[in-house]
């Protein structure tokens, strides 16, 4: 909520407890920053406009060079102003504003550990979630699960917030950038809050597909070889507009 503040004396760090005044490493935010929030909190309430999630049930954050901006936990997002940035070291130390950062935050800082990924999009969309009780492995329905670097992985069940959860995280997401997160949602990463958003949108999507076409009785959808897939792979490649 809005009234979680950290201890005024000193910084909050994330991982237990706060710090001293001495070991004080809150600053303010600077311009690349405070736009980046603009862009993050614009994001955040698109994926409750769009019906990702529900209240404030997935997080979003982004990297600016060794700084994580991130939403914070227990915040409508139409309540966040520019006032409200929050952001944290690489280490997990608050080292701008007062807000708890999201519960999630230990796999958001995993993915920006082990890639060179800007930003990071975590929801409960209800199809994602709804295919992540049933499969371990998102079937190949669609050839756009390229996009997102092949098959999508489903991670074991752990505890939301918890190290555990990160760690299989990681696992599902290796040479991807998306997964789902077994009875909890979904996590996708891309160099900016666009593309990231863009591929959490296209993998509930994907899910969706597959559960309208395996929704009909006596029949099975048919689904993509994964020599298929390598094919669309190469095409994707020189797909877009060149610079």
């Amino acid at each position: 909520m809005a009234e979680q503040r950290g201890d005024e004396r000193g910084t909050r760090d994330v991982r237990g407890g706060a710090r001293g005044a001495g070991e004080s490493r809150l600053r303010n935010a600077g311009p690349e920053e405070a736009h980046a929030w603009e862009d993050l909190v614009a994001t955040a309430r698109r994926t409750v406009s769009d019906g990702l999630v529900v209240g404030t049930s997935g997080n979003v954050s982004v990297r600016v060079g060794d700084t994580v901006l991130v939403t914070p936990s227990g915040v409508p997002y139409d309540r966040l102003s520019p006032d409200d940035v929050t952001g944290v070291d690489l280490d997990g130390r608050q080292v701008l504003g007062t807000l708890v950062p999201t519960s999630e935050l230990p796999m958001h800082l995993a993915v920006y550990r082990t890639t060179d990924a800007l930003a990071v999009v975590h929801t409960h969309a209800v199809h994602a979630t709804a295919v992540s009780t049933l499969v371990s492995e998102l079937p190949l329905i669609h050839y756009m699960a390229a996009a997102l670097g092949g098959p999508v992985r489903v991670a074991p069940y752990a505890t939301y917030g918890t190290d555990a959860l990160a760690e299989n995280m990681l696992r599902a997401l290796a040479d991807r950038s998306g997964c789902l997160l077994r009875n909890h949602g979904t996590v996708t990463h891309g160099a900016t809050l666009a593309q990231a958003y863009d591929r959490t949108a296209q993998l509930e999507w994907m899910c969706r597909l597959w559960l309208t076409a395996s929704s009909v009785p006596g029949l099975s959808p048919t689904l993509l070889s994964r020599e298929q897939l390598t094919e669309v792979e190469e095409r994707l490649r020189g797909y877009g507009q060149r610079a």
